[in-house]
């Protein structure tokens, strides 16, 4: 398995944050088989979206919730990553309480 979940939704509370503001929080490595995803299936009208990190931010977005990490934007760059055999992911992280 490449994620330790397969989720549908946001179990998360709404943190409130736009696409832009995941700026301000520093990358760093995730291992794939941490994280749930949030999307069962890879959207191409999300993945083309303008706020898509596809075109913006060059990370993945991850929540940290209830110590679970979720993948909350940039499936596509984790299956990028678990195709050419990488364990980790580059992403934002924010925790929230």
């Amino acid at each position: 398995m490449i994620f330790k979940r397969v989720g549908e939704d946001r179990p998360y509370p709404d943190h409130g944050l736009r696409p832009k503001d995941w700026s301000s929080l520093p990358p760093r490595q995730v291992r794939l088989d941490e994280l749930v995803t949030t999307k069962g299936t890879l959207d191409l009208n999300a993945l083309l979206d303008e706020d898509s990190t596809f075109y913006g931010d060059l990370f993945a977005h991850v929540v940290e919730w209830k110590g679970d990490m979720y993948l909350e934007d940039g499936l596509h760059r984790a299956l990028r990553a678990a195709l050419q055999q990488r364990s980790v992911l580059h992403a934002r992280v924010l925790v929230v309480d």
